[in-house]
């Protein structure tokens, strides 16, 4: 098996493994830009940015029924992002608002 093959496969059993979890707890997004991300974020949590939330939940999350929370630093852009989604076909998507209160929804202080 060459090396092109063995990426291939990590990332196939990277996007299993993704959705997996997704089928028995509920994901967790974070909207912000990458520098944002750096500076502060939840460990374990997932960033991609909402002006490719659809795109990138698409590629990890294809079934439309995935519990789904998103948060960016205020609320606004994890708005939008959950309105891409809705429009999308994903059924079970929320704005959890700023990322303190995605931490205190999940009663964490990291």
């Amino acid at each position: 098996m060459n090396c092109k093959s063995w990426f291939r496969l990590l990332a196939l059993l990277a996007a299993l493994t993704t959705m997996a979890a997704a089928a028995e707890e509920p994901v967790w997004i974070d909207v912000r830009s990458l520098p944002e991300y750096l500076l502060d974020h939840i460990d374990g949590d997932l960033r991609i940015a909402h002006d490719e939330i659809v795109e990138g939940v698409r590629a990890r999350f294809p079934d439309q029924e995935t519990e789904i929370h998103l948060y960016c630093a205020s609320g606004g852009r994890s708005e939008l992002a959950a309105a891409a989604l809705r429009e999308a076909g994903y059924r079970n998507v929320s704005n959890a608002g700023g990322i303190d209160d995605a931490r205190e929804a999940r009663q964490r202080t990291e």
